[in-house]
């Protein structure tokens, strides 16, 4: 059973940073494509950043392109987004998934706030 649990998200002001980790289980994470989404409030899902499965490239949204940075290690099965200069149109549930699947884990809430 496919698993992904996202944890790390929280309350930060303006500006700040927040690292977000994806623990992920029961499939081949090392030969798997991840992505990042989010979802504001009232919004629908918006894709943040992806990363194939080796590491070497990467992607990002124009929103968030010189801010965050995806990365993953494949030693642990664990994807990772550095969060920095957030701002308060960063405020989401942010998820991770498999990028070309539908499965995605529970959350974790982000919220830029001063």
């Amino acid at each position: 059973e496919v698993q992904l649990v996202e944890s790390g998200g929280g309350l930060v002001q303006p500006g700040g940073s927040l690292r977000l980790s994806c623990a992920a289980s029961g499939f081949a994470f090392s030969s798997t494509g991840m992505s990042w989404v989010r979802q504001a409030p009232g919004k629908g899902l918006e894709w943040v950043s992806g990363i194939n499965s080796g590491g070497s490239s990467t992607s990002y949204a124009n929103s968030v392109k010189g801010r965050f940075t995806i990365s993953r290690d494949n030693a642990k099965n664990t994807l990772h987004l550095q969060m920095n200069s957030l701002k308060p149109d960063d405020t989401a549930v942010y998820y991770c998934k498999i990028t070309f699947a539908d499965n995605r884990g529970q959350g974790t809430q982000v919220t830029v706030s001063s």
